[in-house]
């Protein structure tokens, strides 16, 4: 598969009242066409600040830097707003992570869904009408065409949601962000939704970028994965991959905290990463992820750069001084 998109050393800085803060830290990753990349971390990692830079839709007093953000051979980074808005809704959709404050409270679902397509040239309202029934349809929204008369409060927040993902799709994108989609819904509802994605992604043909926290939801729907850890990229191989030998102590640090059946004995102790996420404000310097490692040492306060592991056709990246250390501590714990 080609590359559809191609990031290259992404920064992003917002101005605070204790100084700078560095929310995303030069971090490279691609994307090629039809494929599902998840980018997993915890919270406040630049997971979400990285989506909004690629859309072009930072606050007003985020600073951007990049060589390049290239979607499909075209430069996004400091393109004019008004180009930008040209691409998105038509190849580039996102699915944000609560739709209540992402739908218009004030506007039928009908006139939301058909926004964009409309701005299109040559499409009726008629040919909008119809591609929003078909995809309410598609993803599994009963009574489509009374939906389309109903108010975004109408409705519950899995049927919100679905209505999103229609509406990521209305003008057949070539790439999909989704920003944690499915955060807010119960467990029964959440699986339906991914399920749903996965599909419609495949129908579709399109690059979806899954944002998420949650590692079980990287099992299931993944191709390849990036793990972020405070604003940079740490560690990317294909989803397989990852979890049967993961790199970076971070990685493998939350891989340890996922409970397993038939070794996690009931009412035990569940293991957790020790310490805590380093602050991103003012100069950082070093691997972030030394105060929390058990294998770090005075060398570590070197800035790690990405190690290129594995085969050509099946590339692993890790952003670790002791890739060494940290691969037999992994094989004496197997």
């Amino acid at each position: 598969m080609s590359v559809l998109l191609d990031v290259k050393n992404l920064k992003v800085d917002l101005p605070t009242e204790n100084g700078m803060l560095h929310a995303v830290r030069g971090i490279d990753f691609q994307v090629r066409r039809g494929e599902m990349l998840c980018l997993v971390g915890e919270s406040g990692c630049g997971k979400s600040m990285t989506s909004l830079a690629l859309m072009g839709l930072l606050p007003r007093k985020a600073q951007c830097s990049a060589d390049h953000i290239l979607f499909d051979g075209v430069d996004l980074h400091g393109m004019p707003d008004k180009q930008l808005m040209q691409l998105r809704g038509k190849r580039m959709a996102m699915i944000f992570q609560e739709p209540m404050t992402s739908l218009n409270p004030s506007y039928t679902l009908g006139n939301q869904l058909c926004e964009a397509m409309l701005q299109q040239p040559g499409v009726s309202r008629a040919e909008a009408r119809e591609r929003a029934l078909y995809l309410l349809h598609r993803t599994g929204i009963s009574n489509a065409e009374d939906r389309l008369r109903q108010y975004p409060h109408q409705l519950s927040g899995g049927l919100r949601q679905r209505v999103m993902i229609a509406m990521s799709l209305m003008c057949n994108p070539d790439l999909i962000i989704a920003d944690e989609p499915t955060t807010a819904l119960d467990v029964t509802i959440q699986a339906q939704i991914l399920r749903m994605i996965r599909e419609l992604q495949q129908e579709f043909g399109a690059a979806v970028i899954f944002i998420t926290h949650d590692l079980g939801v990287v099992s299931r729907i993944a191709d390849r994965v990036a793990v972020m850890y405070a604003g940079q990229v740490v560690e990317t191989t294909d989803v397989a991959q990852l979890f049967a030998q993961p790199r970076h102590p971070y990685t493998q640090g939350l891989l340890n905290c996922i409970p397993v059946r038939g070794k996690t004995l009931p009412g035990s102790h569940l293991q957790a990463i020790p310490g805590v996420v380093p602050s991103l404000v003012g100069q950082v310097s070093g691997c972030a992820f030394r105060n929390r490692c058990a294998k770090a040492d005075s060398g570590c306060e070197r800035d790690p750069q990405m190690v290129q592991q594995g085969s050509v056709t099946a590339p692993h990246q890790a952003r670790c001084l002791k890739l060494d250390v940290a691969m037999d501590a992994m094989e004496v714990a197997a």
